[in-house]
């Protein structure tokens, strides 16, 4: 290989890489929300314009990787092994993330000295509206009524269950089959492409989101409960550092070549307490990164409902949270033993923390109710509520780098996991790559140096 094609592509210093813009655009967006609260509010719309368009992609991409990826690959008997090999793995990370953040809450004790006094009635009431699904209706759930209903309101878990489904009737006809095969394969690259484009409005919709959050909470909201914050945020570090840093060890996972894959979807995703603003690029970068698209397309979409690593701790740590404040009220104690089974009912009920809005707050509720004093629960939620869109841009990022993770693993696992195209990520040697095999969207991101 010829020195030039090894390496990264570069770009001028005036025209900076995505990420780059996109941290430009939170800390413009920061400066406007603090020091003019009332165009924070304002330019809110165009977060919400981003998002819409982010929304949009998902459908038509995650249904097309799926049909090519299980019907053109011949993944036929894959299917099955593949999804085991996911699940196991999805429980296993999840079981870790719950007790590392019992483990922290524990040291850091962030609910002792918080009085649970009555207030913000309207979040409890909006929290309360919902229920989270039963493992039994999460599964019920996961098979659409209506594709188009689904697609409609961008349920990915219906989406991926009706694809796959699909992939495997198109497989089953054979060469009848075959002209499907061609439109879902144009229809991908043609997504894909359509993202690469979306993605040029992501500075401003993130900026937007970052003044809005900035200019109706102000400052004072980073000291208001900032031990919880801080407590959140130092579990979630030591998560990615021992946990994913186990996995990385174990799964041979190029190191350097995934943290650049991430870092557009990771970004993402915490400006705009959003994992569906990402998951478009997510899947890009992953099937760039040496992922088979079959992998990518049914496991990504899967680990948003089964494999949400960050709100998985952010529910352990939030409920003992809750408690410790609960003995600081009126000194109810409970115990490591209390604990622990509240941590196994939360291994049950997180499964389906992304089938509602609010979803986390949700199932820590419900929780809650079952286990600390009458009352005090639903107190206790109100209060994280105040500064929940701040932990919910750290464990939105977690759980899409840890989604991402996942596809290699199982990749890995599954023995196909295409090193040569990992340790060729970024450079000119990808495009190339790209060039040959015709896959246009991707050979453009890699120009661009994103």
């Amino acid at each position: 290989m010829k020195r030039s094609q090894t390496h990264a592509v570069r770009r001028p210093w005036y025209r900076p890489s995505l990420t780059t813009q996109i941290m430009i655009g939170l800390v413009v967006g920061g400066v406007i929300g603090w020091l003019r609260p009332d165009w924070g509010n304002a330019v809110y719309f165009l977060r919400d314009i981003f998002i819409n368009l982010i929304k949009s992609i998902i459908a038509p991409l995650v249904f097309s990787t799926i049909v090519v990826g299980i019907a053109g690959a011949g993944a036929l008997r894959k299917v099955g092994r593949m999804g085991i090999k996911a699940l196991v793995y999805f429980e296993i990370v999840t079981t870790a993330a719950l007790f590392i953040g019992l483990a922290i809450v524990n040291f850091t004790k962030p609910g002792l000295g918080v009085t649970l006094a009555a207030t913000n009635t309207d979040a409890i009431r909006t929290i309360q509206q919902s229920h989270p699904k039963t493992f039994v209706e999460t599964i019920v759930h996961a098979f659409p009524s209506s594709v188009i209903d689904a697609m409609v309101r961008g349920d990915v878990l219906q989406i991926v269950a009706f694809s796959v489904l699909f992939a495997l009737a198109v497989s089953a006809v054979g060469e009848k089959g075959k002209p499907i095969v061609r439109a879902m394969e144009s229809l991908s690259q043609i997504m894909f492409k359509f993202t690469n484009y979306v993605m040029m409005f992501a500075p401003i919709g993130v900026g937007a989101a970052m003044a809005h959050t900035i200019g109706t909470q102000g400052l004072g909201v980073l000291v208001n409960l900032g031990k919880l914050i801080l407590s959140l945020y130092f579990a979630l570090i030591i998560f990615v550092v021992l946990i994913f840093g186990l996995v990385i060890f174990i799964a041979r996972v190029p190191l350097r070549q995934f943290a650049r894959a991430v870092r557009e979807p990771a970004v993402l995703a915490f400006a705009t307490t959003s994992s569906e603003s990402a998951l478009p690029k997510a899947m890009e970068a992953m099937e760039r990164l040496g992922v088979p698209r079959h992998i990518v397309g049914f496991v990504m979409p899967t680990g948003y409902s089964f494999n949400l690593d960050g709100s998985t701790l952010y529910l352990a740590l939030g409920s003992v949270f809750v408690a410790q404040a609960a003995e600081t009220t009126m000194g109810w104690h409970m115990g490591f033993g209390q604990q622990i089974v509240m941590m196994l009912t939360l291994m049950l009920t997180s499964k389906g923390v992304a089938a509602v809005p609010r979803a986390s707050l949700v199932i820590l509720l419900a929780t809650l109710n079952s286990f600390v004093p009458s009352g005090l629960g639903p107190i206790g939620v109100a209060i994280i509520f105040g500064v929940d869109e701040l932990m919910d841009m750290g464990r939105t990022c977690v759980n899409v780098i840890g989604n991402c993770l996942a596809t290699i693993v199982v990749a890995r696992w599954e023995g196909e996991f295409d090193d040569r195209r990992a340790s060729s990520f970024g450079t000119a040697a990808e495009l190339e790559l790209d060039l040959k095999s015709g896959h246009v969207a991707f050979a453009d991101a890699v120009a661009q140096g994103d």
